[in-house]
């Protein structure tokens, strides 16, 4: 009877995920919270990239998990989606990682390793993969191992984009709820109740942990959150562009969809993607961390933690707008100008943190000082 319910009333459907996620979440920090304070599992103090001066467990992502898991177990029935069983064992991959990071530390081989693994049971098993660059840079159908390898990679780099944003209090949370939010609505328009069911499933999980990390925090998502929020967030992505694939659904909802999912993920991508080029220009390890990823940046321009998420926020749902509005013109068109805008305003920021700090900087130091750091 329940089932039919939720057949003939989507919404009721879709607002019965969320709540449920939500709730989970929301009831289960406080005794996590307890738990760390009672074992003093804190984050540590000394980490030169931290922005907090008191003692806060990293162990939110253990009510995320749950949150999520018991929700998409507890609704398997509903849909026919046997694909959901390689997600849900990836997610527990990266769960018994991510509590062994937050914990005790986990060295970059090994957590390298582990998201290599994961990458190839979602590719190879799940069958999560892009099998065309749609037009970008004028490809379009490549050969079934070259996707599968490429798929692999981005799975791995979008993973970790997620992890590189969690600096400041409630901005990788409040990132990965745009980003849910987007793909279950768009999955919810198209018709696609298995992948609208998976995202709105993160959706509520996230924001029932951001009732705690919205600022001043007091969790931490830690890395068992950020890695399987970027989990989920590339299988959405992938899954997203492969239905929308031009040729294969005839009357696909979206069109650029490639490009759409960009916007979607613009804020992680483009800040993984410019710390990894800066860093690549000096000569340095593009895996090593520091403090020049966007929001340290936006720090220094004296935002505190609401102020960037509030930025962030705006910036990341008009990119979407924009991308949506525009989806004719292409992918090729709107990922040159999504990536147009991103530096357009990277070198506004810039140029205004180095104005503050001293009246004689100009446009040129820019690229100079900040940027291939020649002086």
């Amino acid at each position: 009877m329940l089932k039919q319910i939720f057949i003939d009333h989507p919404l009721v459907y879709y607002f019965s995920i969320v709540g449920l996620a939500f709730f989970l979440v929301r009831f289960s920090i406080p005794s996590i919270i307890h738990a760390a304070n009672k074992h003093q599992l804190f984050d540590a103090l000394d980490l030169h990239r931290k922005e907090h001066r008191k003692n806060i467990s990293r162990l939110g992502g253990i009510g995320l998990f749950c949150g999520f898991t018991i929700t998409v177990l507890l609704f398997a029935t509903t849909v026919s989606y046997q694909q959901a069983n390689f997600l849900i064992t990836s997610c527990i991959i990266l769960f018994a990682l991510g509590i062994k990071d937050d914990i005790y530390g986990v060295s970059p081989k090994t957590k390298l390793g582990l998201q290599i693994v994961v990458a190839i049971i979602l590719v190879g098993l799940g069958d999560f993969r892009l099998t065309s660059l749609y037009g970008v840079f004028n490809v379009w159908e490549v050969h079934s191992f070259v996707g599968g390898v490429f798929s692999i990679a981005l799975i791995i780099f979008i993973n970790n984009a997620f992890n590189l944003i969690d600096g400041v209090d409630g901005l990788a949370a409040t990132v990965g709820a745009i980003v849910c939010l987007c793909f279950g609505v768009f999955f919810a328009l198209s018709r696609e109740v298995p992948y609208a069911f998976i995202a709105f499933s993160m959706f509520g999980a996230v924001m029932g942990f951001l009732v705690f990390n919205y600022p001043p925090a007091k969790i931490f998502m830690g890395d068992t959150g950020s890695l399987i929020i970027g989990l989920v967030a590339v299988v959405l992505a992938i899954k997203f562009i492969e239905i929308n694939k031009v040729g294969v659904n005839p009357h696909p909802y979206f069109y650029s969809a490639p490009a759409i999912a960009v916007s979607v993920l613009i804020v992680p991508v483009f800040d993984s993607l410019r710390i990894f080029f800066i860093r690549l220009l000096n000569k340095k390890s593009p895996f090593r961390g520091d403090r020049n990823h966007i929001h340290h940046r936006l720090l220094r321009l004296g935002l505190n933690a609401k102020q960037i998420m509030l930025v962030t926020a705006i910036f990341n749902i008009g990119m979407i707008i924009f991308t949506v509005m525009l989806q004719n013109l292409g992918n090729f068109v709107l990922i040159f100008l999504q990536i147009g805008i991103c530096v357009a305003l990277n070198v506004v920021f810039t140029y205004v943190k180095g104005k503050r700090k001293t009246s004689d900087y100009t446009l040129k130091d820019v690229f100079i000082k900040d940027t291939l750091r020649l002086s």
